[in-house]
């Protein structure tokens, strides 16, 4: 049986980041539907970790990346909204789950995005603190599939 990882979730207009928490993660298998569906797995230290969440809306595979560095404590992922807009929450159902959490380190409202540069992913790092450099170091998942061999 596998466990949940730790989300910590924050969002602007566009995008949604997910911090994945699984301390030096390995054979990460991340695959992002359109019509919302997020499936992960890994293992670590001889456990796997899985979990499958619905999302709030439809996103943008093509436009959604990921990054993991090697022995990294966290996968970081930036998935790309279909539509530019608020979600009242994370996923489609009201249901609490109690492996997912607010990275309020990370959180902007509606109307702090119209102060802060709007679509910069720079105001958003993998907590390790290291420089942010963009989209330095991030894969689209496309990309990330063929280093898999798929």
């Amino acid at each position: 049986m596998s466990r949940q990882p730790e989300v910590l979730w924050a969002q602007r207009s566009e995008k949604v980041y997910l911090t994945i928490s699984v301390p030096d993660a390995e054979d990460v298998v991340l695959k992002i539907e359109p019509q919302g569906i997020l499936s992960f797995s890994a293992t670590a230290h001889g456990e796997s970790f899985s979990l499958t969440l619905e999302l709030f809306d439809s996103v943008l595979p093509e436009g959604s990346k990921t990054k993991k560095k090697v022995g990294s404590r966290n996968i970081i992922c930036t998935i790309q909204k279909d539509k530019k807009c608020w979600w009242k929450r994370l996923l489609k159902s009201e249901e609490k789950h109690p492996y997912i959490k607010v990275d309020w380190n990370k959180w902007h409202d509606e109307d702090e995005e119209s102060e802060a540069s709007v679509g910069s992913d720079n105001d958003y790092d993998d907590g390790e603190n290291e420089e942010s450099d963009g989209d330095d170091g991030l894969l689209y998942l496309p990309d990330l599939e063929k280093l898999r061999g798929k």
